[in-house]
């Protein structure tokens, strides 16, 4: 029934040079919106898209979800239904502020530790040792790990941005034993086995599940952890913000910034006023 107004996204999305992922979202997204509402998309207004925005989160869906819906229904307002969108009427929604959950080196180590496949140890490897986005791993190719300069050449990032990263020596080693113990691949570095293409990212997340459970750690841990501890731990050594904002890829400075929220203080050596002593010939 909506086929065509699918193909319209994907043709807009094409002339925009949206990444396919970022196409198929969104005629996921707006697929759902249409069969929600249950009308004849001509006759659709910004009034459906508030009342259907309302209704998801009366539902208990989250400011992040709704905010996608949100950019793949004005997508297809604008792109393709040529509907005059109003952001008074239907604004994005605020989203609650969290801090990103940091492992220690040692808890890093124990996550490696309980993932028994060669393969995901090494792409947890890859993702703490060098900032790694779970997207950006996957699809790095055999070509892309410089032994010789000890830098990973990062493609395909989420802001379109290539970038290089350092490679650790000891990511280097895990790296290697992965290589020659699954046939040397020499284009996708991590294949699915059966299609050749990069392996998918729901199958990272499976796996890291897993080896949070056989680690026996807490809290909600996810392959995203491992980037963010990455940059915690760089600043907590003192690199610069620049520097890390560089590795990771960052486009916004701001984006950076919430690893001073979330480094050990101790170690960043600031002192609470409360534990200043006082001037003693006052």
């Amino acid at each position: 029934m909506y086929d065509k107004y699918l193909e319209q996204i994907a043709t807009e999305g094409k002339l925009r040079n949206l990444k396919e992922r970022s196409i198929l979202c969104y005629q996921n997204y707006v697929s759902y919106f249409l069969r929600y509402v249950n009308k004849n998309p001509e006759e659709l207004t910004c009034e459906d898209v508030r009342q259907f925005l309302l209704a998801k989160k009366e539902e208990g869906l989250k400011a992040s979800t709704l905010n996608l819906y949100n950019s793949a229904i004005r997508f297809f307002y604008r792109r393709v239904l040529r509907i005059l969108w109003d952001d008074v009427l239907v604004p994005r929604m605020i989203l609650d502020p969290h801090l990103p959950t940091i492992l220690t080196l040692e808890e890093v180590n124990r996550l490696l530790d309980a993932t028994s496949d060669l393969k995901y140890r090494a792409i947890f490897a890859t993702m703490y040792s060098s900032g790694l986005r779970v997207s950006e791993t996957v699809n790095l190719h055999y070509d892309d790990i410089s032994r010789s300069k000890m830098r990973i050449h990062v493609r395909k990032t989420k802001n379109r941005l290539d970038r290089y990263t350092i490679l650790s020596q000891k990511n280097l080693e895990i790296l290697s034993e992965y290589w020659f113990s699954n046939n040397k691949p020499k284009d996708v570095l991590f294949p699915n086995k059966w299609t050749g293409h990069p392996i998918g990212v729901g199958s990272v997340g499976q796996v890291m599940r897993r080896s949070v459970i056989g680690a026996g750690l807490i809290g909600r841990i996810t392959p995203h952890s491992l980037r963010h501890s990455f940059a915690t731990h760089l600043m907590e050594a003192g690199v610069e913000r620049q520097n890390i904002q560089a590795l990771l890829g960052h486009r916004d400075p701001k984006s950076t910034d919430i690893y001073l929220h979330v480094s050990n203080k101790s170690v960043m050596g600031i002192i609470s006023p409360f534990d200043k002593k006082g001037d003693e010939n006052e």
